[in-house]
């Protein structure tokens, strides 16, 4: 039975639309949202009435509650939800301008709990629904010069975990996604970008951290579509994972911080157990 999907972060080059295009490639109908619809309009046109384009800014409420109720008439429920939109910015822990660490939780974290709680009302109504949330390798370990968007991240991933248990007796499915370096346009912005870092100490770490990023545009190894493909072979296990990792190089890093932190936790195993009261 063909799904339904809504796609947040609908932009050309972008992961989003790498979803949407596997999505209709298995026969299913697409809600894709964008800030500037119009860039969608041809792309649009080759799918006829199974895509829907329409205009929202994920860190506007009433817009967001406007889509839902949109794609809700339109294709009378929603399937498959894929909060993918999202972006970074650079700085360290202590310089990072606090007003851009306020806009980048605002569009990778409230804006995707926003998209989220306006489209379980009618999961739950159902007893049926995906929630695949797009988080990232670097909300599994964070990333220096990074440390905030990392944060918007492991953010999410405490959701999304919360979300499936909350979720699970409802028929609804959640799945967090961690992909690594996708060859989208998400870095092509970076060249242009200049290192805003208020402390002088910081910004030989950050430009080299930027150059990394700069240097791998257009050359990442990860194919968003087959990105996508992944997350729907996933859905469609039994029992499906709660995250999926995206690349060679993101998994082996999860892998190897994970295991570094077992290692750590273990180490001080009876300095952890000693602060009970005695038994």
């Amino acid at each position: 039975m063909s799904k339904r999907w809504f796609i947040t972060g609908g932009t050309p080059g972008g992961f989003g639309m790498a979803y949407a295009e596997v999505a209709l490639e298995a026969g299913d109908r697409v809600v894709l949202t964008a800030r500037r619809p119009e860039e969608l309009v041809s792309w649009a046109d080759r799918y006829g009435d199974r895509v829907l384009v329409v205009p929202m800014d994920v860190t506007d409420a009433a817009q967001v509650l406007r889509a839902v109720h949109t794609a809700e008439e339109h294709f009378g429920s929603i399937d498959v939800l894929v909060d993918n939109a999202g972006r970074g910015w650079y700085g360290s822990i202590e310089g990072m301008d606090e007003s851009s660490i306020r806009a980048m939780f605002e569009l990778n974290f409230f804006a995707v709990l926003s998209v989220t709680r306006a489209v379980l009302p009618g999961m739950r109504t159902r007893g049926s629904g995906w929630i695949v949330n797009v988080s990232s390798v670097a909300g599994l370990l964070a990333a220096a010069g990074f440390g905030y968007y990392s944060a918007t991240k492991y953010a999410i991933e405490a959701v999304t975990d919360a979300l499936r248990q909350e979720s699970a007796e409802h028929g609804i499915s959640v799945l967090a996604v961690e992909p690594g370096a996708f060859r989208t346009n998400a870095y092509a912005g970076f060249a242009d970008e200049p290192i805003a870092e208020a402390i002088p100490e910081y910004r030989e770490m950050l430009e080299k951290v930027r150059a990394a990023f700069v240097d791998m545009n257009g050359v990442q190894p990860g194919d968003p579509h087959r990105g996508a493909r992944a997350v729907i072979a996933a859905m469609a296990q039994d029992p499906p994972p709660h995250r999926l990792i995206l690349g060679n190089s993101g998994y082996d890093a999860v892998i190897d911080a994970l295991e570094e932190n077992l290692s750590d936790i273990r180490s001080n195993e009876i300095l952890s157990r000693s602060a009970d009261f005695p038994a």
